[in-house]
């Protein structure tokens, strides 16, 4: 695609975000499934954030789980940008004003003590670079309406990127098993989300490699402090002004987010 339309659909995005104004899906405005497209429109924003004086923090990747996939009609990860200015503290009060069409997910944050920049990353690799690993919920957004979005849609979107919360007790991966641990998502002490490690492309470890191996093939690999998102264990959850989500994570502990009564959706 010619830079003139990348540049302009990523600037309908960011628009959409400042005025809070949902705006169509790009899919019909890019050539079909052009996934390199999408990735340079979200690349053009990531880019103009950057210049504006926003940092990175991190990386997200998204769709891993079977439950998400069908929700959203795709049948692939990707990725996309944590800016420092979208982490939370836990149990901090969550403005709606902050994110459009919100929505939560429960998933296994890790943070790097080392880069990850070897060629063909493996899980060993993976492994020796990681510092620990938190629960997480990520509250994700999309700028397009109604959440009409396809693979393309959601990939130019940042990866329906918004907000993260992480929990505060860090568990180093000795003696943690991902693959088999539970996560149940309460709202109001209600569960209304569950599932496990196993669902996140298998194990948040297999998600994390890919993504290590992404990041390589487009020159922009992990570096030590970076935080991964792994990708949701259940299906996500729509929320509403007043929520309280909990989030537990078996071996991990616990996380919340408590969203304000005020603000705009």
């Amino acid at each position: 695609m010619p830079t003139t339309n990348i540049d302009a659909l990523a600037m309908r995005l960011r628009q959409a975000g400042e005025t809070g104004v949902a705006t169509g899906p790009v899919r019909d405005e890019i050539p079909a499934g052009d996934v390199a497209a999408a990735y340079g429109i979200q690349k053009a924003n990531t880019d103009f954030w950057l210049s504006a004086g926003r940092r990175l923090s991190g990386r997200k990747i998204g769709l891993t789980a079977k439950a998400v996939q069908k929700q959203l009609g795709v049948d692939e990860p990707d990725y996309g940008m944590l800016f420092a200015d979208m982490a939370l503290g836990d149990g901090e009060e969550v403005s709606l004003s902050r994110v459009m069409q919100p929505k939560v997910e429960a998933e296994v944050a890790l943070v790097l003590e080392r880069d990850l920049g070897v060629p063909d990353c493996t899980l060993a690799d993976l492994i020796g670079a990681v510092a620990y690993a938190l629960p997480a919920i990520e509250i994700v957004a999309s700028r397009i309406r109604n959440w009409d979005i396809r693979l393309v849609d959601t990939i130019a979107d940042n990866a329906s990127s918004g907000l993260y919360v992480l929990g505060t007790e860090p568990r180093r991966l000795e003696g943690l098993d991902l693959r088999l641990a539970g996560m149940v998502m309460e709202l109001r002490g209600e569960p209304v989300s569950l599932g496990a490690g196993a669902a996140c492309l298998g194990n948040p470890l297999n998600a994390a490699v890919w993504l290590a191996r992404k990041m390589i093939a487009v020159g922009a690999p992990l570096k030590a402090g970076d935080v991964i998102m792994t990708g949701a264990l259940g299906p996500m959850v729509a929320v509403n002004p007043g929520d309280v989500i909990d989030v537990r994570i078996s071996g991990l502990g616990s996380v919340r987010a408590a969203f304000g009564r005020q603000g705009t959706t």
